[in-house]
């Protein structure tokens, strides 16, 4: 059952919210579910999985541990979602049993809290400065035990993962609540749910409620896994302003087959979603002296734009990478509107470029550049630093000899799949040398191929000058990551985008200047307000249009959660509040590597300081887990972190994985790679 615009894009590239869970039972689980052990295995798992081994294992005894419920809630309000994760289990057995408890969580999203309730006794994990608690984790992995909770898992995940010594006749709750502002993308948003209880669950549920009081214009639910007999559990009722999604089956529902032990749950849960948008001003509301301001116009005209594809053909790109880089660029070259002006600038030890000039989008251009990429071969050294400045150069003229339409966005997108090594080969000379040509007047967009490739230095770049750096992973879907990029930035409808508020009125403002809109996408703005009358609390947008400027006014309106959502005794009361700490942390935290030391310094006070305040697993602190004591003595810590993509990266560098999607790892999280600030 579900609810679905017809209009929708065919092709969705969104930020997902992910959760996995897996629960890991002892010797004594029944054959279909899996347990580790250091036995023999064959080529491709020890390839997946590394030095960690996975095999299963039989037994004709009973199940002593019984995994006997699983259950995700998700409470969306104004896009911020809000998840908790709980599994439960016994220990039926006359003796004490480990258990291993899995989580996948999006990459984006900060853990707020875990506890474990045992035989009634809570033990919940305390947040705390990173160096603090970085003692604690020396402790424990120089007295050989495994301190890491948190790895990097495939492409948009990071796995969290516990274990605990059950006594006999025990019972254990695991409980995990994480956090997320939902981003728009392609024109919605989405959760995704992945489980694999990997054996029917007594009691199995997934659970989702979205508030979005300024209505909603369509909802989708489906599963990868669902049959014809699962589909009408999907339980979907959607009124105008509020959505309730549920998935309960029972345990016989779960089986592949009557009598089977196995599960026919075992994928993603899915969930899509948009707001019904308003002309003009978009939507601002005031929740418990917090304000956010969602913009997103609908019906708008797209500006034209000028771009430099600033390709690598050096010879680190030769074979598949190189193919599929043609692939996408002859994609993308199709995708190109008439009235954009694009060129193709293409290096190795050498740079060189199509034409000398941008060239419009024509037809007939088009179909020469494509038959000009087809050609395309690897040869060389690689110069990133001359490629881009000829780039900018090239974007300059074009801009002075007024030869570009005067109201366009002119932006540069570089692909390289490793380190400069032609040239200047001083990272952040060239990261000098870039953002001094550039010089605020265009945008820069990295995109960085494989493992090879410096990431962190092509992120700070595209920041240092108003883009983004995303990371290709190697893979056969290589190509469709590059044209997803690409589809995210290829229509820009507004440009310079300045909303403005009463400077007498709000405090602690997050970002609220940005170089472009584009189309199905969304600015979200929240701040602190310092005046508790309304009246005079004018909003304004001025941004440029195509043609003319773009300037809108209103007032804010206070939400009356009793009068919306009369029924609903509580939601999450201070989600307004959070939606702003996670918004302005996750910004400092994209600024913290560039500016002055000065200005570096402060943004990590600022992180550090709301990460304490409002209990956020971040990069700049860590979740302290205490165990209970076994009967050897006591346990040491356990500390959950927050990967940064460069840790991400080298974990794949290590375990040759790629980040080309999840594969079975070891449950004890042991390619944890410590502490970094």
């Amino acid at each position: 059952m579900r609810h679905c615009c017809p209009t929708m894009p065919a092709l969705w590239r969104v930020m997902l919210l992910w959760i996995c869970v897996c629960v890991w039972l002892p010797a004594q689980a029944r054959e279909a579910l899996l347990v580790y052990r250091r036995n023999a295995l064959s080529q491709e798992t020890e390839e997946a999985m590394g030095p960690r081994l996975l095999t299963k294992r039989s037994t004709s005894s009973v199940n002593m541990v019984e995994v006997f419920s699983v259950k995700v809630d998700c409470t969306v309000m104004f896009r911020f979602a809000h998840t908790v994760m709980t599994s439960r289990a016994l220990n039926k057995a006359n003796s004490s049993q480990e258990i291993f408890f899995e989580v996948d969580l999006p990459k984006t999203a900060f853990i707020v809290n875990f506890s474990m309730e045992i035989d009634g006794v809570m033990y919940v994990g305390e947040v705390k400065e990173k160096e603090k608690a970085k003692k604690q984790y020396e402790k424990a992995v120089s007295s050989g035990q495994t301190a890491g909770l948190v790895k990097a898992s495939g492409r948009t995940m990071e796995k969290f993962s516990v274990s605990v010594n059950i006594a006999a006749k025990s019972s254990v709750a695991f409980i995990l609540t994480y956090e997320e502002l939902l981003q728009r993308k392609l024109g919605q948003y989405e959760i995704l749910t992945r489980v694999k209880p990997k054996q029917p669950v007594q009691e199995f549920q997934i659970v989702t409620n979205i508030y979005e009081p300024q209505g909603i214009a369509f909802l989708e639910a489906t599963a990868t896994f669902l049959t014809n007999e699962l589909l009408p559990l999907v339980e979907n009722t959607l009124t105008d302003t509020k959505a309730h999604i549920s998935f309960s089956p029972t345990l016989e529902q779960q089986r592949k087959c009557p009598g089977c032990e196995g599960t026919i749950i075992d994928g993603d849960f899915i969930i899509k979603y948009d707001v019904k948008r308003k002309e003009g001003l978009g939507e601002l509301q005031i929740v418990n002296g917090y304000f956010v301001h969602f913009f997103a116009p609908s019906d708008l005209p797209r500006v034209p734009k000028n771009v430099a594809f600033v390709i690598d053909r050096s010879g680190s790109m030769k074979g598949t990478k190189m193919a599929q880089t043609r692939d996408a660029l002859a994609a993308i070259l199709k995708d190109l509107h008439e009235e954009d002006h694009f060129a193709l600038i293409l290096f190795d030890h050498e740079i060189t470029t199509w034409k000398d000039s941008l060239t419009k989008a024509t037809k007939g251009n088009v179909t020469e550049a494509i038959a000009y990429i087809r050609k395309l071969r690897d040869n060389g050294a690689t110069n990133i630093n001359d490629a881009v400045l000829r780039a900018v150069s090239m974007l300059e003229r074009e801009r002075r000899d007024k030869n570009l339409p005067e109201r366009s966005a002119d932006m540069i997108i570089l692909l390289t799949d490793g380190m400069p090594n032609n040239g200047e080969s001083d990272l952040k000379k060239i990261q000098e040398n870039v953002g001094s040509a550039i010089g605020g007047k265009m945008t820069l967009f990295c995109l960085g191929f494989g493992n090879d490739v410096d990431y962190s230095f092509l992120d700070v770049m595209s920041r240092q000058n108003k883009g983004v750096a995303r990371r290709i992973f190697d893979g056969s879907d290589a190509a469709v990551q590059l044209q997803g990029f690409y589809e995210e930035v290829a229509s820009p409808l507004l440009l310079e985008v300045d909303l403005r508020y009463p400077d007498q009125a709000v405090v602690f403002l997050t970002k609220n200047h940005y170089s472009q809109l584009f189309n199905g996408s969304e600015i979200v703005v929240a701040g602190r307000l310092a005046d508790s009358n309304m009246d005079n609390f004018l909003v304004e947008v001025f941004a440029q249009g195509p043609k003319e400027d773009f300037q809108v006014q209103g007032k804010a309106s206070v939400v009356n959660f009793d009068v919306i959502y009369p029924d609903q005794e509580y939601i999450f009361g201070d989600f307004s509040e959070r939606l702003w700490a996670y918004l302005t942390i996750q910004q400092l935290l994209e600024n913290r590597d560039i500016g002055t030391q000065q200005e570096k310094d402060n943004a990590t006070a600022k992180v550090l300081d709301l990460s304490l305040r409002y209990n956020f697993v971040t990069p700049l602190t860590s979740m302290v887990v205490t165990k209970p004591e076994t009967e050897d003595g006591p346990v040491g810590p356990l500390i959950a972190d927050k990967l940064t993509e460069d840790q991400r990266q080298k974990a794949e560098r290590t375990s040759g994985s790629g980040g080309s999607g999840s594969s079975a790892s070891s449950p004890r999280g042991g390619s944890f790679r410590g502490f970094s600030q």
